[in-house]
């Protein structure tokens, strides 16, 4: 009898084991985040592990470009499988609304008011804004400070940039070169943009990271490109200047969204606060070369504070409308200049 009891003990033992092992591995299951990104690894770095470790969760990652990952959430919308879609264009996200959720961190109440939340779903985490390259070891005695010097025919052939029509960053200096100059319509805008691909003289480069390459390798003198890139150069002691142009810079929110329907939704909604916290935005902007949304973040001394800059208000909802409009536009003006 004793035999049996033990027996039965036993039994019950392995059966309560085998019961706490199944909780403890549904338990770590629903604490898994699923996020979808397009970010750098220096980004994701510096938040992801930071959000496991405060909220003991195992964040799943895929990375893939925004494009795809869109693509991927709009087959996957009856079942999702992310919870939160971290990084990627303003403009793409709002064009897929449907995908997400209705999301508004209390922390937005402590942006900078142009970058607010104003959507109801996207959360604007961090801005990238056009700035202008110098290389210090070409220019000369070449006064670089507004997009005005670039006509300057001492740079003919000497200006890097990419091609408006496919690359997003030459599109958005397209854009901020025509509001500073007087406005997305303006015809004075425009003869600019006609004059500064004429001095261009040809020389487009095949993308973004070509632009910033060419500068800082000693290649071309001054480039139309981004801050995150040409802060990074600087940080690495490449004989680099960042300018900012002094008719205006327009900076560009990096999103993020709460999937609609998402397993995790209250993870995700943690996941978007912590990016709008400030332990998170002082370390974008003291540890990486993203500069931060919220009001009073710290910066790295090589990136240069918002109130010393000329920041210029782009209007996001002209812009992405007018989008093939304004591409057509360029297009036409520089097959003008190669006749």
């Amino acid at each position: 009898m004793r035999k049996i009891i033990k027996t039965l003990v036993a039994c019950c033992a392995m059966i309560t084991l085998v019961a706490c092992n199944a909780s403890e591995k549904t338990s770590t299951q629903q604490k898994t985040l699923v996020v979808y990104s397009p970010n750098s690894e220096g980004l994701i770095n510096a938040i992801v592990p930071l959000f496991e470790q405060k909220h003991n969760v195992k964040v799943e990652l895929i990375q893939a470009g925004t494009g795809q990952l869109i693509k991927r959430l709009q087959s996957e919308k009856s079942a999702p499988y992310a919870d939160v879609m971290f990084g990627g264009s303003f403009a793409t996200i709002k064009d897929n609304k449907d995908l997400f959720l209705e999301y508004k961190s209390a922390n937005d109440a402590n942006v900078i008011d142009a970058y607010k939340n104003k959507t109801g779903f996207i959360t604007p985490y961090a801005l990238d804004g056009s700035v202008l390259l110098v290389n210090k070891n070409l220019i000369g005695d070449i006064k670089i400070d507004s997009y005005a010097d670039l006509l300057n025919p001492k740079l003919k052939g000497k200006i890097a940039s990419a091609d408006p029509s496919n690359s997003s960053s030459a599109f958005a200096q397209l854009t901020n070169m025509l509001l500073a100059m007087g406005g997305y319509e303006s015809d004075a805008a425009w003869k600019y943009v006609k004059d500064l691909y004429t001095n261009i003289d040809g020389k487009l480069k095949s993308g973004s990271s070509a632009v910033y390459k060419s500068v800082a390798d000693g290649e071309m003198v001054v480039g139309l490109t981004y801050e995150d890139p040409a802060v990074k150069l600087m940080n690495d002691n490449a004989p680099v200047q960042v300018v900012y142009p002094k008719e205006g810079a327009v900076y560009l929110p990096a999103a993020s969204a709460i999937v609609k329907g998402a397993k995790n939704e209250e993870l995700a909604k943690k996941f978007i606060d912590l990016l709008l916290s400030k332990e998170v935005q002082d370390a974008l902007g003291s540890s990486t070369t993203n500069r931060p949304v919220l009001k009073d973040a710290k910066i790295s001394n090589k990136m240069t504070p918002f109130d010393k800059i000329n920041v210029i208000e782009e209007d996001m909802d002209y812009v992405h409308a007018n989008k093939a409009k304004l591409v057509e536009k360029y297009k036409n003006i520089y097959i003008s200049i190669g006749k």
